[in-house]
């Protein structure tokens, strides 16, 4: 009983640790991960520095004696609070940074005012000559990055280096009051700069680097929008092809055939006949359109996938010639190279692609695999679903899933010999 209990117990721990794992890596982009990354680095930061220069310093250096232990209480919860504050406003900040969403106004006043305790509190300690003077630098040094953090998100950076110039002109003198030593007074200005400025690198190094990620990963969603609007460009254009020509015949034919039919003449007839026999050869062209039958080069497409992958940053390797096989091969594996390269781009962050052409005595394998993919099918596309149809239609078969890790492939294997399969 406690032995089974036990591995319950375990198995719910491991599920909701592959959940939190899955919900929050797993399944983000690669922009959304970094991103993720960067903000828990921001968290730690903050609070190590609360732990390392405040909290550990304040504990060992501060005066036994009732009115420093108070002093040195309340400047550790007002340590506690900003680190806390920081945590829950720099989301918001870096939003804003982001042009996501902008900082509601006044959103940074509760962090200011905990900034001014804080440093109020450490000058009251060396007022008091409560604690050890190296405590009370690092305790200021340590008030300022919570609030720096996210102050140099939402304020140009010239702005935030002139306001700390002054804060730490203005720390010096008031601190100087308490201890006049000249080293003492630089080293408080010195810690004061090292704060506004390494909480301004972290804040925005960090941000920035984000800014590009996003960058490049809304070009890969226009990359991918453009690659299907090709597409459609494509086939709108081989749709007018077969239905502008035929359409103008129709029309041009069924005028004479009026014009005949006014007359009393017998070739009105002929002239509908013809007329049939367009529009019935029209409906059998564009079925051929919709369904991919048309001629496609199949060397033509492995080109122009290649040539969109580069272009989205994907290296993509091409193995294999399409020379000597015959039109209808080429029409369907070319369906299938235009809609496993749109997979592609559109579905994870690809890195690496490979596509090889192979062929036997009976049948030509068409693959495609690529890195970092997440499953087509997973999102409810019809892709792969359409192609299915197509290469069925032609004896052909389509395999497609992940082959191991973040490895997705998909196999279509279409016979030499195609000849059109009818219900």
């Amino acid at each position: 009983m406690g032995t089974a209990a036990l591995t319950n117990g375990e198995n719910v721990v491991f599920g909701r640790i592959s959940g939190w794992k899955r919900r929050h890596w797993v399944e983000r982009s690669k922009a959304e991960r970094v991103e993720f990354q960067t903000v828990l680095t921001w968290y730690s930061t903050t609070w190590f520095f609360a732990l390392s220069w405040l909290a550990l310093p304040l504990v060992g250096g501060v005066e036994r004696r009732p009115a420093p232990l108070a002093v040195g209480g309340l400047l550790l919860l007002v340590g506690a609070l900003q680190c806390a504050e920081s945590t829950r406003l720099t989301r918001p900040a870096l939003d804003h940074y982001l042009g996501r969403a902008e900082a509601p106004r006044g959103a940074l006043r509760p962090a200011a005012v905990l900034l001014g305790l804080a440093l109020a509190l450490a000058l009251v300690l060396a007022v008091l000559d409560g604690a050890e003077p190296v405590a009370v630098r690092l305790a200021v040094g340590a008030s300022l990055l919570p609030f720096g953090v996210l102050y140099g998100l939402v304020t140009p950076v010239r702005v935030f280096l002139r306001q700390s110039a002054v804060l730490a002109l203005v720390l010096m003198v008031a601190f100087g009051w308490t201890d006049p030593e000249p080293a003492s007074i630089l080293m408080l200005g010195g810690l004061t700069v090292f704060g506004a400025l390494f909480s301004l690198l972290a804040c925005r190094c960090g941000a920035w680097t984000l800014s590009v990620l996003w960058e490049a990963e809304r070009s890969r969603e226009v990359e991918a929008r453009l690659a299907v609007a090709e597409e459609r460009l494509r086939f709108g254009r081989d749709l007018h092809d077969v239905m502008g020509r035929n359409l103008a015949v129709i029309a041009l034919k069924s005028e004479l055939a009026v014009q005949l039919a006014r007359r009393g003449r017998p070739e009105a007839v002929d002239q509908m006949i013809e007329v049939q026999r367009i529009a019935q050869e029209s409906q059998r062209e564009v079925r051929a359109v919709v369904r991919g039958y048309r001629e496609i080069d199949l060397g033509v497409e492995l080109t122009g996938a290649q040539g969109v992958l580069s272009a989205a940053g994907i290296e993509c390797a091409v193995r294999g010639e399409s020379d000597g096989l015959g039109t209808e091969v080429q029409s369907a594996l070319g369906w299938v190279v235009r809609e496993a390269t749109t997979n592609v781009l559109r579905h994870g962050e690809a890195v690496q692609c490979d596509i090889a052409l192979t062929r036997d005595e009976r049948r030509v394998t068409l693959t495609v695999e690529n890195d970092g993919a997440r499953d087509p099918a997973a999102g409810g596309g019809s892709g792969l679903a359409g192609l299915r149809e197509r290469l069925s239609a032609v004896g052909g078969t389509l395999e497609a899933g992940p082959a191991g890790g973040d490895v997705f492939r998909v196999v279509a294997e279409v016979p030499l010999s195609v000849r059109e399969v009818t219900a």
